[in-house]
C-alpha cells in the first residue's frame, strides 16, 4: 500500500524570515491523520533568509537530522559544537537528557534551503551527542545511497533508532528498484524533481508512506533527489 502525501496538502507557515512546510503536525499545524510515520516524527522544509535563523532554544529526547539542500545553515549547541552545513553534507543531533543549540543561515543575502528531520529514539534519556558527515550523490547517480543508520560500524550518520535513511540523485529516465525488508515500512521524501513510484507519479515536496510493498521501482521523470527512510 502506498499513500501519497502531497507537497501543497503539507502544513505551513511564512514568517516572512522564515518559509516551513510541515510534512506532519508541528508547532501551531496539528492534523490528526499526520502526526509521524512509524518512528519518523517530524519532516519540515525550510527556507531562511539572507542573515537570520532560529535563536538559541531546547531539544529533548529526539534524534534531530539536518540535510541541506542549496546555501550554507550554521549550527551552535550547548556542547560546543560549531559548523556549516553545506549540500552534500547531512548532521545528526541527538538532543537526550537536554540540549541547546541554534540555527542561522550563514550567508548574509543568499536564502538557505534544508529538511530538518526528527525521530523518536529507541529510549529517552540518551546522552547528547553530535556527528556531521559528508556525502556525495553525484558520484553514484541513479543508486540509494546509505546515509545514516543504527550502526555506527557502517560509516554513516547514526541514529539511535532502528531507521535506515538513503538518499539518491537520479538523472533524467534512470530507475533504480529497492527491495523492501519483509515487515519494514518506508517513507520515501521527493527532495527535487519529478519520479514514477511504482506507477504513481511525485512531484517536489511530495512524500508516501509505504507499507506491505516487496518492492519499489523508481524512475526520475526529471533530475531528481530522494530520501527513502526504512523504518521498523
Amino acid at each position: 500500500m502506498i499513500t501519497i502525501r502531497s507537497s501543497e496538502k503539507r502544513g505551513y507557515a511564512d514568517y516572512r524570515w522564515l518559509k516551513s512546510y510541515h510534512t506532519f503536525s508541528f508547532a501551531n499545524y496539528y492534523d490528526p491523520d499526520y502526526m509521524g510515520f512509524r518512528s519518523l516524527r517530524v519532516i519540515n522544509e525550510d527556507r531562511v533568509i539572507g542573515g537570520a535563523g532560529f535563536d538559541t532554544h531546547g531539544h529533548r529526547d529526539m534524534e534531530i537530522l539536518t540535510y541541506v539542500l542549496e546555501g550554507e545553515l550554521e549550527h551552535k549547541d550547548s556542547m560546543g559544537n560549531g559548523s556549516i552545513i553545506r549540500p552534500g553534507e547531512v548532521q545528526r543531533m541527538s538532543a537526550g537528557t537536554g540540549i541547546l543549540h541554534s540555527e542561522y543561515n550563514h550567508s548574509k543575502s543568499t536564502p538557505v534551503h534544508f529538511f530538518q528531520i526528527w525521530i523518536i529514539p529507541r529510549e529517552k534519556g540518551l546522552p547528547p551527542s553530535y556527528e556531521q558527515k559528508k556525502i556525495d550523490l553525484d558520484k553514484t547517480p541513479g543508486e540509494l545511497q546509505l546515509i545514516a543508520a543504527p550502526d555506527s560500524s557502517k560509516g554513516v550518520i547514526t541514529i539511535h533508532q532502528d531507521v535506515q535513511l538513503y538518499a539518491a540523485k537520479l538523472l533524467k529516465n534512470q530507475d533504480l528498484t529497492y527491495r523492501v525488508p519483509l515487515e519494514r515500512h518506508l517513507w520515501l521524501q521527493v527532495a527535487k524533481g519529478e519520479i514514477d513510484l511504482n506507477g504513481m507519479i511525485l512531484h517536489t515536496g511530495d512524500g508516501a508512506a509505504i507499507s506491505e510493498e516487496t518492492k519499489l521501482t523508481i524512475k526520475a521523470q526529471t533530475e531528481a533527489e530522494i530520501l527513502v527512510f526504512d523504518l521498523a
